[in-house]
């Protein structure tokens, strides 16, 4: 037996037959579509899992089906080999999915659904293979004859906005998960108050935030893809802060405004890596590994290595390169005077003289250099010097005047209604 030897299948039996008396496993022996447990039990136990009545040669599936996940360094044409395909027929695979996919699109975690059907008696070739490249989209590349075919299906969902609150306990991740959020949602919520919130020391036990966001779903109610928050809310200590977004209708960038017409957007983010925990401050202390005091120029976020990292603003690279017991380093030089630097980098994901902006990826979380473990080191420069930062005050985006921002009040009130009249959505109805 080759190729499938112990593959575990998708559809578990156990229900008795339509109408005979006999059990569903006796009913898919007389099916051209057999499944079973796993391909090893057949030939292993076939006196277990089938009657005794039953002819034993007869007990193969005529397909069995697999599911494997990309792992890092993975290339499709070794998931297919490794799992049984012939080299032949994997090229083949791989050549008509790139009709509809472009296999090196494929991301770390992508789950691949494999069909094998019997070919003889002693034998299993690849038969079908499909994968979500989204959650609204299916690819499926099917055998015919001695070729291959790609197909693609586009699911269409409803499409309506909702809402999400909750207290924060511990964590405002924490409370967004248990709230229903996904880590999508989550991070998009941290990002828009990054600019104003910090995260280690404004957020306390008894604190509350609240989402409203567009939402795709199926006909079950449940969240299938979630789209951009609306309006979004946190109240800190009593004190609450209230977020739009907002598109001017004089061209003007689309961004998140305050009640009175200011923009969130800052020159640089106070944090620009999300979820990471503040683990030391600007000031002296004792070097962790020298061993003296001495001035630590930066604040450091714990975090696990491949963390992605962000540009804290527009920028253009300076550095990007081994910077000493910096490590891997990366310094963006930033408008009227500021500038950035990143340190301890697994990978660095920009060059040179390349111009980022303010979100993008530009390297990830490591401990190369002089570190003691995972971490970012981050320093804000103001005019070549490091400063605090957590204590500097960055420049202020677009305020919203005159006629323009007549029109912004008027969008507020509509989402305030909506915002009312939205109740909030349970676990149940929210993506996985």
């Amino acid at each position: 037996m080759t190729g499938v030897i112990g593959v575990a299948l998708a559809l578990q039996l156990g229900l008795r037959g339509p109408g005979t008396g006999q059990s569903a496993v006796e009913s898919a022996v007389a099916d051209a579509f057999r499944i079973a447990p796993t391909l090893e039990a057949f030939v292993s136990q076939p006196d277990i899992l089938w009657p005794d009545a039953l002819d034993a040669d007869a007990l193969l599936p005529a397909r069995v089906l697999k599911k494997v996940a990309v792992a890092p360094g993975d290339t499709l044409m070794q998931l297919l080999t490794d799992a049984g395909a012939e080299p032949g027929d994997s090229q083949a695979a791989i050549s008509a999915l790139a009709d509809k996919f472009n296999p090196r699109k494929l991301k770390i975690g992508q789950e691949i659904t494999l069909t094998f059907e019997r070919n003889d008696a002693d034998s299993y070739r690849l038969f079908e293979m499909s994968l979500n490249p989204s959650v609204e989209r299916e690819v499926n590349v099917k055998r015919v004859a001695d070729s291959f075919h790609a197909n693609e299906t586009i699911r269409a969902f409803n499409t309506g906005v909702a809402r999400i609150d909750g207290q924060i306990d511990d964590s405002l991740y924490n409370a967004g998960l248990s709230a229903g959020m996904s880590s999508g949602l989550l991070s998009d919520l941290i990002r828009i108050f990054s600019y104003d919130v910090d995260f280690q020391r404004e957020v306390q036990t008894g604190d509350r935030f609240e989402v409203f966001y567009e939402r795709q779903y199926n006909d079950a109610g449940k969240t299938m893809k979630t789209g951009r928050i609306l309006a979004a809310s946190m109240t800190l200590s009593g004190r609450e802060l209230r977020y739009y977004y907002y598109q001017p209708g004089d061209g003007g960038d689309a961004d998140y405004f305050t009640p009175s017409g200011q923009s969130v957007r800052k020159a640089l983010l106070r944090t620009p890596i999300d979820g990471a925990r503040l683990t030391s401050g600007f000031g002296m202390r004792v070097n962790p590994i020298l061993g003296f005091s001495m001035m630590h120029k930066g604040v450091d976020f714990g975090a696990a290595v491949g963390t992605p990292i962000q540009a804290a603003g527009d920028g253009t690279v300076e550095i990007a390169g081994w910077n000493g017991g910096y490590g891997r380093y990366v310094r963006l030089r930033h408008g009227n005077g500021y500038g950035t630097a990143y340190a301890h980098m697994s990978r660095i994901a920009v060059a040179a003289g390349q111009h980022v902006r303010q979100g993008q990826i530009i390297g990830y979380v490591g401990t190369t250099g002089r570190s003691t473990g995972p971490h970012l080191h981050y320093e804000v420069l103001v005019n070549g010097k490091q400063v605090n930062p957590t204590g500097v005050r960055f420049p202020s985006g677009r305020k919203l005047d005159g006629k323009e921002y007549g029109r912004f009040k008027d969008y507020v009130a509509k989402i305030d209604r909506e915002l009312n009249g939205t109740p909030t959505v349970t676990l149940a109805s929210t993506a996985n």
